[in-house]
């Protein structure tokens, strides 16, 4: 990947955020509420951008009412951060025929699942996202995780992650954080990074391992696992098969889709649904030491 990445400037607690609903209508509000009180408890004002709790069908209002919240959000030069409210479904619409408007200075964008459409087009735009817990996720991730979070946000140098090291050889390369379903919808699309000597770091949930075998095996038909640099594997929650049905695990169809490639690479690493989900600097430097299996920051 040989674009220039724009890191946003470091959060300051006082600053404002501002809350999208980028893809799937809120379904609850416990969990949400939860999320909005830890931004405000780090010292942070949060408001909420038109739209943020609408319904149509399962998506979180029209595609005209997100993109245009969206577009608020990130004009807005108050707003330093956009924090995003779920995943689910629907972010892939707002890109068609959308362009991220230029403005003075980036700011972060933070999200995961399906909110790795909108990260990997900021990535396009050479600007730097986060892939991170969403509003309704934070409240269950443990204190060093949050903290993790805010460290990155804020400016401060973050240890290294640390998974299973999936054989020998060391890898400096961008990160490129992605749920692997989503990532596969947008291969071939212009939305479709540079993955040339890129770390790919993907996650999933609920895929039956005949459905993970099918998206990497499209990665593999396609070419585009053949220029990385790595892989950092994180959390493939419930990816089980239906009960009485044989198969694979995930873990085999993890080890027979990605191992032949003879690239560095970490098994799980503490990112992803159902578990501790570390925050994630998408188009960051980083170097993956598969032997350790530790990916440790660059920059």
């Amino acid at each position: 990947m040989s674009i220039s990445i724009k890191k946003p400037a470091p959060l300051t607690p006082g600053d404002m955020v501002m809350v999208v609903s980028s893809s799937g209508t809120l379904r609850e509000t416990s969990d949400f509420e939860q999320g909005i009180a830890i931004w405000q408890e780090r010292g942070y004002r949060v408001t909420f951008s038109p739209h943020w709790h609408q319904q149509n069908g399962y998506l979180a209002g029209s595609d005209r009412q997100r993109r245009e919240a969206l577009a608020i959000a990130w004009s807005n030069p108050d707003c330093k951060a956009i924090l995003c409210t779920r995943g689910g479904y629907g972010s892939m619409r707002l890109l068609e025929k959308w362009h991220w408007a230029p403005i003075p200075e980036p700011k972060w964008l933070i999200g995961f699942s399906d909110v790795t459409a909108l990260l990997w087009s900021l990535l396009q735009g050479g600007i730097m996202g986060l892939h991170a817990p969403v509003l309704t996720t934070l409240g269950a991730e443990p204190t060093y995780s949050q903290d993790h979070l805010f460290d990155v946000l804020e400016g401060r140098a973050v240890a290294p992650l640390t998974g299973i090291g999936g054989g020998d050889g060391t890898v400096v390369g961008r990160l490129i954080p992605a749920n692997l379903t989503v990532a596969t919808h947008l291969l071939g699309t212009p939305l479709q990074p540079d993955l040339t000597g890129a770390i790919l770091a993907i996650e999933d949930v609920t895929e039956a391992p005949y459905r993970i075998d099918r998206m990497l095996t499209q990665w593999r038909l396609s070419g585009a696992l053949n220029s990385l640099g790595g892989i950092a594997l994180g959390r493939f929650s419930r990816c089980c098969a239906p009960a009485g049905i044989p198969s694979w695990t995930v873990e085999d169809v993890l080890g027979d889709r990605l191992k032949d490639l003879n690239i560095p690479t970490i098994f799980d690493l503490p990112f992803g649904h159902d578990g501790v989900n570390l925050a994630l600097p998408v188009g960051a430097m980083v170097e993956l030491n598969a032997k350790t299996g530790q990916l440790t920051w660059m920059d």
